[in-house]
């Protein structure tokens, strides 16, 4: 979908009027997550993401029926089991964005016409234990299937409600002269066989929480990294009404990754951009690294180490 963009934009037009004419919406369209306040001053944090087979997952080889040779070796459970878990993990990286602690889900499914009742256990089996392990229990959803005049590919939707710990962390706080941050390592999520890391990242649920109890109101903006480094640095910059320069030589890249240019537009990463005045206190095993700064203008510009500039503002995935 080419325009997502345009129509991305189009959304948060038309809901630009919600919190005057509803104030329990604190936050609508355009963040990781909406934000809506209850009567008794709780913020709830809420976002839905989806996997839909052959567009965020790999295709079976030979179908849902066969339970042999699914992808490169894995059965037909395993890549059940990996679709569930990327379906968990999308949602609850947007409550890890926003600084919040996922509470609950709801998950609904649309199954091919031919899809085996078998498949469709191990499938809510794992949706389940995804949920369990991430403390995200799903308490409800719907389930649909598809006519077989009209079939369509395997599609889950999976929506999370989580809780902030006061005002949420958005994107739109970042101030000229923050240092731009990132966890972990940027590119190569996925393989060329359509597995990779994108199924199988753990969703930085912990090291948003610790930064917002670290650096508390310094964390001025926060963003996971799911459609490209670039394009998700862009979004934070427009929502700030500010400029973000990136050092090439500082973005910390995935193993096996070597271009740069190239790692920043994969997307899938789910790491953690953040901006701040300095950095926080070390998150154990996750590793956190400046990569730029926040300037006055607009756009993301990636500065190369021979002083070259490369506008990178839309390096990355539009779905």
């Amino acid at each position: 979908m080419a325009h997502e963009l345009s129509l991305l934009a189009h959304i948060a037009k038309i809901a630009s009027g919600q919190s005057a004419a509803f104030p329990r919406v604190l936050l609508g369209p355009g963040d990781d997550c909406a934000a809506i306040a209850t009567p008794r001053g709780d913020t709830l944090l809420l976002t839905v993401d989806q996997v839909i087979q052959g567009r965020h997952a790999p295709s079976p080889s030979r179908g849902w029926t066969s339970l042999n040779n699914a992808v490169d070796h894995l059965s037909r459970d395993e890549l059940l089991n990996l679709y569930a878990r990327k379906a968990v993990a999308r949602s609850i990286s947007d409550i890890a964005a926003m600084g919040g602690e996922p509470w609950c889900g709801l998950c609904s499914a649309a199954l091919p016409a031919d899809f085996p009742p078998d498949a469709s256990r191990v499938l809510a089996d794992a949706i389940h234990h995804w949920g369990q392990l991430w403390s995200c229990p799903i308490v409800g959803g719907d389930l649909a299937a598809f006519a077989p005049a009209h079939d369509g590919p395997l599609l889950i939707s999976l929506s999370v409600i989580g809780l902030s710990h006061g005002s949420p962390v958005t994107r739109a706080g970042a101030r000229v002269g923050d240092k731009v941050f990132v966890t972990g390592t940027i590119g190569g999520s996925l393989l060329a066989n359509g597995l990779g890391r994108h199924l199988t990242f753990e969703p930085r649920v912990r090291e948003g929480a610790f930064l917002r109890r670290e650096l508390g109101p310094d964390l001025h903006a926060m963003i996971d990294v799911s459609d490209g480094l670039g394009l998700d640095a862009s979004r934070l910059a427009t929502a700030s009404n500010v400029g973000i320069h990136l050092h090439a030589a500082q973005i910390p890249l995935s193993p096996g990754v070597r271009e740069v240019a190239h790692a920043i537009s994969d997307g899938e990463d789910y790491e953690l951009l953040f901006c701040a005045p300095h950095a926080p206190a070390s998150l154990g095993d996750t590793p956190i690294t400046c990569i730029g700064e926040v300037v006055s203008g607009a756009g993301v510009a990636l500065l190369g180490p021979g002083g070259q500039t490369l506008d990178v503002s839309k390096a990355g995935w539009e779905h």
